[in-house]
């Protein structure tokens, strides 16, 4: 199918993606050494994507599609209104489909409008992990990555409390990682100034992420850009604490900012765009690029903790 976007012609591909993906990608091998032993990789990420039609997940794919990243984390809510395999076999896959196995995903909860998300499943295949679970984790270059799984965003489907299944893995899964520097990422935002706001729901994952030493936590839900400086579990300011961002800009209608919440730092709403991120052996930078072009509407770094 062909479609005009403005000045932009879209060609969407009939081609739909293998759901086997070698678990010796390209991203575990890429560790971005220097001769001087500092190691780097770069990222992007954001959630909330694609409609079903020709649309904003165009012009943010536009900013991925040669920028050379190393991976692309995508932040739930990945195909609208009900993540249908075959909305995302003929939306998704015309422009983030793309991506291929840079892609890691999480689900969000219109992944959950078919029962089990069982169309973001069948698309995604070993890129999102078991089927059924939805969480998982990776390094890449000298950062590890955890993935985890906010279903319906009070985590029923998959629960996310003290001893379910996914908080016990992630206690295990941060226990065994070597790695200084720790990324996590979900769909639900623990924090957000969106018409969502904070969810409570999500507090044993940052809990746990706090206790372990984690770095960045990345959320979407909220259709804006936000981001907070280090905080505890309950909001509490403190250096010691991930910093996160939530980044529900990949191209579904934007949201309006609301209430500011406590520790937050950034709000940008009306922008699509997407969150670029260089992530170094003990530190990390960030950009927030908008898909209309130009400087970048937020940058800034920070030290692993």
């Amino acid at each position: 199918m062909r479609y005009v976007l403005g000045s932009l012609v879209v060609v969407f591909l009939s081609a739909c993606p293998s759901t086997k993906t070698s678990t010796t990608s390209r991203l575990e091998a890429a560790a971005g050494c220097g001769p001087d032993g500092v190691c780097s990789v770069r990222i992007a990420a954001a959630g909330d994507v694609s409609l079903p039609a020709p649309g904003g997940q165009l012009v943010t794919y536009a900013l991925l599609a040669d920028a050379g990243y190393d991976a692309v984390l995508a932040l739930g809510d990945l195909q609208y209104p009900k993540g249908e395999l075959e909305l995302f076999q003929q939306f998704f896959h015309a422009s983030w489909g793309q991506l291929g196995d840079r892609l890691r995903p999480v689900p969000g909860n219109h992944e959950y409008g078919t029962p089990g998300a069982q169309g973001y499943f069948a698309y995604f295949g070993a890129r999102a992990g078991p089927e059924g679970r939805g969480y998982y984790s990776f390094d890449l270059g000298p950062w590890h990555f955890v993935a985890l799984n906010s279903n319906d965003g009070e985590c029923k489907t998959v629960g996310c409390g003290p001893g379910s299944e996914q908080l016990t893995w992630l206690e295990a899964d941060l226990a065994k990682s070597k790695a200084k520097c720790t990324l996590a990422y979900w769909h639900h935002p623990r924090f957000s100034s969106g018409p969502h706001g904070n969810n409570a729901a999500m507090e044993p994952f940052w809990r746990t992420l706090e206790k372990a030493g984690a770095d960045v936590v990345l959320t979407g839900h909220d259709h804006l850009y936000e981001r907070f400086a280090p905080q505890r579990a309950d909001g509490t300011p403190s250096a010691d604490a991930p910093r996160s961002f939530v980044v529900g800009t990949g191209g579904a209608t934007l949201y309006p900012l609301r209430e500011t919440k406590a520790n937050s730092e950034v709000r940008i709403g009306q922008e699509l765009g997407i969150l670029e991120m260089t992530l170094r052996t003990t530190d990390y930078t960030w950009r927030f690029l908008p898909a209309r072009g130009g400087p970048p509407l937020d940058q800034g770094s920070g030290g692993c903790r």
